[in-house]
């Protein structure tokens, strides 16, 4: 018989508590699967004393997450303290370099240090696992590093953060605006009390930089990604994508152009008829479009104790098969390094809206600065005038909004010609403008 796989937990918060169960729950499945068994024989956490729903007899108890990480009985480090320095830090680089594998959820640890990690897990010859650091129990880092191994990969891009794609989704239902549903996600713990992280999108760009490292053979670098939030989409613009056969998403795209591989995060509008377009509320989505194949698209909860504990229990169970996948599917010494690719840069279409000013020439203005810069309209729509007087008669000059759809340009273009608008004074306020990502 080959003996048990001993497990040691640092962290016993939502996620490493459910751990804990599920693998009490699922040993026998997990003894069939793995060809081994699987216990936990040691744990530690901030406080011992905490009251917790948890078993815990015949479990030892760790000083410190560095002395679990160097105990001789344990096999298999998981690491579920989250933080992209210390403690965790140095308790996976300790379990590594004694020849542990080790498993984590902590995706700001390796979009920080992945690359050093990697490195030593491969010198060691331990596992380095993270499935639940992206997406939780959607299987995309096995699916890129291992699943699609033998395909090119041209562009990854998905909605990696449940938060933002909830307060997007009941903007567009209910008409509301981003303060007050953000307001709403706060209260239902869908968003942080400081949700700057979340909605900002350096979440998104931290996920994004590991899945680019795998796509592409990148190192990872969250300073490559261009990071833009969602606070400033309006109401009106989600109407607008409605009508014009849109929906606006929180993206992560990472894709492969001549000048490189462009990592970014932004609102962006994508058409309605795509599958990463049906995904609404706090689910997340990743599409990978390969060489040759039909673009894949895989779905589910990007988050959650469950849905992270249940990633968490399938790398431990990698573990006890012994799989020994290259962290980053590819040598660490073979991955490239990369820079951030300037936006200016970026060519695809763009939604524009404008607040023009109701007066002669003003359409002229605009057509004739977008021509100078060679940008082609698909579409052009304007509305009804927001000034009126008493008699529903339009006030002179009132600001009218345009709505512009643009054919690929480059993101250099589009700003120069908007700054020559704005030169002009031909609208007011300042233009709002969404990258649109095709199929």
């Amino acid at each position: 018989m080959v003996a048990p796989l001993r497990v040691g937990i640092a962290g016993l918060g939502t996620v490493g508590a459910e751990v804990v169960r599920l693998i009490e729950e699922q040993s026998r499945m997990l003894a069939e699967r793995s060809g081994r068994g699987v216990r936990v024989v040691a744990v530690t956490a901030r406080s011992k004393a905490k009251k917790r729903s948890l078993d815990l007899r015949g479990i030892n108890w760790a000083k410190s997450p560095l002395d679990l990480a160097s105990d001789a009985n344990v096999d298999c480090f998981v690491e579920l303290m989250g933080g992209s320095g210390e403690p965790a830090l140095s308790a996976i680089e300790a379990a590594l370099k004694s020849g542990k594998s080790v498993v984590t959820a902590n995706k700001a640890l390796i979009a920080k240090h992945g690359v050093r990690l990697a490195k030593a897990a491969e010198k060691h010859g331990g596992a380095f696992n993270y499935e639940a650091a992206v997406g939780a129990a959607i299987p995309v880092i096995k699916t890129l590093r291992e699943g699609l191994a033998g395909t090119g990969v041209n562009r990854v891009y998905g909605i990696l953060n449940g938060t933002c794609n909830y307060i997007l989704t009941r903007m567009e239902q209910e008409g509301l605006s981003f303060a007050e549903c953000l307001k709403d996600a706060q209260r239902l713990g869908y968003a942080e009390a400081n949700p700057s992280f979340d909605v900002d999108g350096h979440d998104t760009a931290q996920k994004l930089a590991i899945l680019a490292s795998l796509a592409f053979g990148t190192k990872v670098a969250q300073s490559a990604v261009y990071v833009e939030g969602i606070s400033s989409i309006a109401p009106e613009d989600l109407r607008a994508a409605e009508e014009l056969g849109y929906r606006v998403k929180l993206l992560g795209v990472a894709v492969r152009t001549a000048k490189g591989i462009e990592q970014r995060v932004h609102p962006t509008m994508v058409p309605k008829s795509s599958a990463i377009a049906q995904v609404m509320g706090v689910t997340n989505a990743v599409t990978v479009d390969g060489e040759g194949i039909p673009p894949i698209t895989l779905v589910g909860p990007g988050a959650g104790g469950a849905a992270t504990a249940s990633a968490v229990v399938a790398d431990i169970a990698d573990v006890a098969r012994g799989i020994r996948a290259k962290p980053f599917g590819r040598p660490v010494e073979r991955l490239r390094d990369t820079t951030k690719a300037p936006m200016e840069r970026h060519e695809g279409g763009y939604y524009i809206r404008l607040m023009a000013r109701d007066l002669a020439g003003t359409a002229a203005t605009i057509a004739t600065r977008l021509a100078e810069q060679k940008i082609s309209l698909e579409s052009i729509v304007q509305r009804h005038p927001e000034g009126v007087d008493a008699n529903g008669a339009t006030k002179k000059g009132a600001p009218v909004p345009v709505i512009l759809i643009t054919y690929a340009t480059s993101e250099d273009a589009v700003y120069r010609a908007l700054e020559a608008v704005q030169r002009d004074k031909v609208i007011s306020g300042r233009p709002q403008v969404i990258r649109i990502e095709k199929n």
